[in-house]
């Protein structure tokens, strides 16, 4: 009774006092999600959002996916939404010498597989044309060779060749670029293949956020784009904000992101070599060279202006990338800077890290040497700066 006398008492400034008291909560904490998790999300909402969007490719229904990216999805939304494509093996168990038909019925094979991709992706260009949103997904990225001129001759050159009265919104989604273990015709980065090509925009991209942003853009966009992820980030996991996690979260196509803050050199770098740079980097700091790393996130259109002004700062450029040196990424970034105003402001020759110069081999100690590691980053850098 006593306090609540003396509260009275107190009169107008304690009740001021009370209401101006702030309660103060915990801000929701990021989760873990997985690049596969993001893209499934991502794909979920789309397909939730507009009834124009479907999936189909090989095994992506009741398989949930050859690396479970659309787990669920068949479940929930049925036959017509999430379909599954046609697909063919061939045993390689036979010997030649004892089972001569074995050659007709390998060719046989091969060539239904080549029907296959040729079809599924044409019915999903046809598809666009008409008004849909197809999603197709190539098992991976090298099956796509057997259906590039649905890519580019059909989906990317359309719209041109139209004068812009038929567009063709299209994604074309699957792992890219260097696996593990699997050898020359399933290891490969098709980055600078498809970037190559007007009429397409070319998505490549690291993280969750980045898997989940992008792919949603991509879905949205009335351009045929060709979505770029890598089969060893699927099982990554990333921390995802809140703001991430919401259903109207896009990244804007042809942004890039930097990673990473640095006044030294500038790395600049796409899928999975982003978290070789960031590792790169970060045993530099130790040493006193402090890293810009830029994750490109798109290939076609490229953030010059977000490399040129890195450089502007670093006076220094290291690009990496998983595919080949010749007509590569790294190749046009360093065309591009060469050409525009940021050349005058570097201290030293740009440097590129690539993959080799050979179809990747099979063998694991091969295989590593084949491709970028932490090691060739952190001796490219130190060429760069001379130390």
């Amino acid at each position: 009774m006593a306090s609540l006398r003396c509260f009275l008492r107190s009169g107008k400034n304690a009740v001021t006092a009370v209401l101006r008291r702030e309660f103060h909560g915990t801000p929701p904490a990021a989760v873990q999600v997985t690049v596969r998790d993001a893209l499934n999300q991502a794909m979920d909402e789309e397909l939730e959002r507009d009834e124009r969007v479907f999936l189909l490719g090989e095994e992506v229904a009741q398989y949930d996916g050859a690396y479970k990216v659309s787990r669920g999805l068949w479940k929930k939304y049925g036959d017509k939404r999430i379909i599954d494509t046609p697909i063919t093996e061939v045993r390689m168990v036979i010997n030649f010498s004892k089972n001569p038909l074995f050659v007709f019925n390998y060719v046989k094979s091969n060539f239904l597989i080549f029907f296959i991709q040729m079809g599924f992706a044409g019915i999903a260009v046809g598809a666009a044309m008409a008004g849909l949103r197809p999603i197709c997904e190539f098992m991976t990225f090298n099956f796509s060779m057997q259906a590039i001129d649905q890519v580019i001759n059909s989906a990317a050159k359309t719209y041109y060749m139209s004068a812009g009265l038929q567009s063709v919104p299209i994604v074309f989604r699957g792992p890219n670029g260097s696996s593990a273990g699997v050898a020359a015709q399933h290891s490969q980065c098709f980055a600078a293949w498809y970037g190559h090509c007007p009429g397409l925009k070319v998505v490549s991209p690291w993280s969750a956020e980045d898997a989940r942003g992008l792919l949603k853009s991509a879905i949205r966009d009335d351009n045929p784009v060709v979505f770029l992820e890598n089969e060893l980030m699927y099982g990554v996991p990333f921390e995802m904000s809140e703001e991430v996690q919401s259903k109207d979260f896009l990244i804007p196509i042809g942004k890039a992101k930097i990673e990473r803050q640095g006044n030294h050199i500038t790395l600049v770098s796409h899928s999975r070599m982003i978290s070789l740079c960031l590792d790169a980097a970060a045993v530099l700091a130790k040493e006193g060279i402090e890293c810009e790393v830029i994750n490109m996130r798109t290939i076609r259109p490229l953030d010059a202006e977000a490399i040129e002004t890195s450089i502007m700062k670093t006076n220094h450029l290291v690009t990496v990338e998983g595919g080949w040196p010749q007509f590569g990424i790294g190749a046009e970034i360093l065309a591009r800077i060469m050409e525009g105003p940021a050349f005058n402001y570097l201290d030293a020759p740009a440097v590129r890290v690539t993959g080799v110069d050979i179809p990747m081999p099979y063998a694991k100690n091969l295989e590593d040497n084949s491709i970028p590691q932490i090691k060739d980053i952190i001796f490219s850098v130190k060429k760069t700066l001379n130390v």
